[in-house]
């Protein structure tokens, strides 16, 4: 059932009660991100909260969100924005921290995204980790990036299985092995659909699929979805989506890809109408080459934890701002926000 723009399972009860899921919560963020760290070669470091605009390390996301911004007396009334995520602020870190060739980073990402439509699955609170490892450019392939998904999705599986053992109530979901499928692929089976429907219909399919090549225009002049030109080599990407039966959709679990060199990175800012960024000193570290070539993306934690948990909004699982009339629509359906 749908009501006032939200999905309402059929006769829905958690699980948990309110403590039992914050315990919850910590044991599926714990392991998740150590299993995550230990596979991918991945050391945590302290990330901002907000960065200055002039430096272009803000990410823009699909190009029309409004960061949000504030003047801070210490620096003379200059302007701050607080991060929309860390894509590009990981790479410079993995060159000023001198990671070593194969190893990478993690962090806990907080951010702030006013101009996101609230439902099910969306917040303004964003909260995911946030990793970036060093490759050699020979690694930018699309078979280094099929491993490195296979391997966080094998992070998924065992921390699937602990929440599985530690909560007999709670069945597992994720099916064996993860699908790999291109937007185009998608477009071809399923033309007249959109791509948020064609996206449910290939998670229905498989189970757990890493959608690929997000971000150019499709045979039809159409984009799948928007991707920031920059960060991203938009033929290198993608997005790993699963199958979620309590809210009969796709599940978007995670965001990432091999990063741009100089070559995608003037290729995309050319079609994206943005060579004006060409000039900030982020991009400039690309073109000339004194960032390392990398992979990373981000992992929603609380999108993470509400669908171990089999949680029918995001807001069961992580302390957000809601409208009246979705905390109180929630609460008749027994759907208790934090």
């Amino acid at each position: 059932m749908t009501k006032d723009g939200l999905i309402i399972p059929e006769k829905y009860q958690a699980s948990l009660d309110t403590k039992e899921t914050e315990i919850a919560i910590k044991l599926i963020k714990d392991n998740f991100e150590n299993t995550l760290a230990k596979a991918l070669n991945l050391t945590r470091v302290s990330a901002p909260l907000f960065v200055r605009p002039e430096t272009g390390l803000n990410d823009n996301l699909n190009g029309i969100e409004r960061p949000v911004s504030f003047d801070v007396k210490g620096i003379d009334g200059g302007s701050v924005e607080i991060v929309q995520s860390l894509a590009k602020w990981k790479r410079m870190a993995l060159h000023k921290y001198n990671f070593a060739l194969n190893t990478g980073l993690y962090t806990d990402m907080n951010a702030i995204r006013r101009d996101e439509d609230l439902d099910n699955l969306h917040s303004i609170y964003v909260d995911q980790w946030d990793w970036e490892k060093a490759i050699a450019k020979s690694d930018r392939t699309l078979d280094y990036l099929k491993m490195t998904v296979r391997q966080i999705y094998k992070a998924l599986l065992e921390t699937e299985q602990l929440v599985a053992d530690k909560y007999p109530n709670i069945t597992k979901q994720l099916p064996a092995d993860i699908t790999f499928v291109t937007t185009q692929e998608i477009e071809d089976m399923w033309p007249s659909l959109t791509p948020k429907e064609r996206e449910n219909e290939i998670a229905r399919k498989y189970g757990a699929v890493f959608l690929m090549q997000i971000g150019g225009k499709l045979k039809s002049g159409i984009k799948h979805d928007g991707r920031s030109p920059d960060y991203d080599d938009w033929q290198l990407n993608g997005d790993i989506l699963l199958w979620y039966e309590t809210l009969d959709r796709a599940f978007e679990i995670s965001s990432m890809g091999v990063r741009v060199d100089e070559d995608s990175l003037m290729k995309q800012l050319v079609l994206a109408q943005c060579e004006n960024r060409q000039h900030l000193p982020f991009h400039q570290d690309i073109l000339n080459k004194r960032l390392p070539y990398s992979i990373g993306g981000g992992i929603g934690q609380s999108r993470l934890c509400m669908y171990l948990l089999h949680r029918a909004h995001v807001g069961e699982v992580q302390s957000s701002i809601w409208p009246d009339d979705m905390i109180q629509t929630c609460s008749e359906h027994n759907i208790f926000l934090l």
